[in-house]
């Protein structure tokens, strides 16, 4: 069980960080940067700060990072156009649903190989923490979890 709920926390976190690595590469891409790998390490930073990673620690997280940066910029900017196409098809008249249908369905084959990458990121960069380190993210990540839990069983509490 609690096997289960670390990995439920991991993938939790690992949506978060697509989300907000999707953010910051669409803010960086609108911004000619390069999003999350360019300026926007602030998920690092604060878990860094957070977990107390050694200088050690933090160049395998970069190195990690940046190994894996060439299979994920694709999908962020596959995320972005098939954004930027949705929109298009919103705004044009009259709706064509098969149209739309086709680019959802490619923008869920995308995050899901996103999601997967990311994953699969994550689970080196979990690799490079201390038992300790990995006690207090867990811990972090049951507290999300929780969190979570009570805004989706509370929605009225949300507004």
């Amino acid at each position: 069980m609690k096997s289960t709920r670390r990995w439920i926390g991991i993938g939790m976190l690992v949506t978060v960080v697509a989300t907000i690595a999707i953010a910051h590469s669409v803010r960086g891409a609108e911004m000619g940067d390069d999003g999350v790998f360019g300026g926007g390490h602030h998920m690092m930073h604060f878990f860094s700060d957070y977990l107390g990673l050694s200088d050690a620690q933090q160049q395998q997280v970069k190195q990690i990072m940046a190994k894996d940066k060439p299979a994920l910029q694709p999908l962020i900017k596959q995320m972005l156009e098939n954004r930027q196409q949705m929109r298009q098809l919103i705004e044009s008249s009259p709706f064509d649903e098969g149209k739309a249908r086709a680019l959802a369905a490619q923008q869920t084959a995308t995050l899901t190989e996103l999601t997967v990458q990311k994953a699969h990121m994550f689970s080196d960069l979990y690799q490079v923490l201390t038992v300790d380190q990995r006690t207090k993210l867990d811990a972090f990540l049951d507290r999300h979890e929780q969190r979570s839990a009570r805004r989706m069983n509370n929605p009225s509490q949300n507004e």
